[in-house]
């Protein structure tokens, strides 16, 4: 199953047919590892729905005892989070059954995601110049760490923040909170994805930045602007909590500093590559 990689001469001679079998199978190892872990998860159904799925709703999940903790060393009891006040139910004859199968599929993708990413890369490096493959390597690693960071903090952080307020808030004590099951870990779900995703800010602009569409200048210039975009982001996906806002708008501007300071360096590099092959061509001519 493993397909040789054609080195660059070899790919120039290739046919699209030829690129479109080579992605083939590129596609169906990213398949399988996904089926794989999804099984896995599948399998794990105790640890998966128990201890991880349905963490966030207990008051021993680290998240909360964490806050509790800090807010007493801090004497603030504003961080202090309580247990959810709620019931999840899942009022559909398969209702539960769907949702095992669809949520290990998700736990699964995003297991099988560093791999999935390093056939994808192995499908397009084999394309690029040597400098451009010198000046990416370690992306797969980079893409994957940040990634597992996105996915951990929306996991600990965003989401415990979000569910805590949601399902506390009451518009009279009169009124109970039977949440769906399903609306529970669509929650749970889309929060720890979506911060993955924006974790991946860095190595965005990375790749932006190596094809000349976005400059250290232009990121600077639009500091405030992508500030404010922040705080609108941060305000959709965490509840209208001051806290929460802080805590989620932090990281995401410490890493649009970081992107920054990548679209910097990367700048640096592609004026001193053209400056070296000017002159190694006045030197020729």
């Amino acid at each position: 199953m493993n397909t040789p990689q054609p080195s660059l001469g070899d790919q120039q001679e290739m046919s699209f047919i030829d690129h479109l079998e080579v992605l083939r199978w590129h596609i169906i190892r990213a398949a399988i590892a996904v089926v794989v872990f999804t099984l896995a998860a599948f399998l794990a159904k105790d640890f998966l729905f128990h201890d991880l799925i349905l963490g966030p709703s207990r008051a021993d999940f680290w998240t909360y005892r964490m806050f509790n903790q800090v807010g007493e060393w801090l004497g603030a009891p504003g961080l202090r989070m309580d247990r959810p006040t709620f019931d999840l139910q899942n009022r559909q004859m398969s209702g539960q059954l769907t949702m095992h199968i669809s949520t290990s599929f998700v736990v699964g993708l995003s297991l099988a995601f560093p791999y999935t990413f390093w056939e994808i890369w192995r499908f397009i490096k084999p394309g690029l110049y040597p400098h451009e493959r010198a000046n990416s390597r370690g992306a797969v690693f980079f893409v994957s760490v940040l990634f597992v960071l996105g996915l951990l903090f929306g996991y600990f952080i965003a989401a415990p923040l979000s569910i805590n307020f949601l399902a506390s808030y009451q518009l009279d004590p009169t009124i109970e909170n039977q949440i769906d099951l399903q609306s529970y870990i669509s929650t749970l779900t889309t929060m720890s994805l979506s911060c993955a995703l924006v974790f991946e800010l860095p190595m965005i602009v990375f790749f932006l930045a190596k094809a000349g569409l976005v400059t250290p200048e232009i990121m600077r210039v639009y500091r405030k602007h992508a500030i404010v975009v922040i705080l609108i982001l941060a305000a959709i996906i965490t509840p209208p909590d001051v806290t929460a806002q802080i805590i989620v708008t932090i990281p995401v501007i410490l890493l649009y500093e970081l992107s920054i300071t990548i679209a910097r360096v990367v700048g640096r590099n592609n004026t001193a590559r053209l400056n070296a092959q000017l002159a190694e061509n006045n030197h020729v001519a």
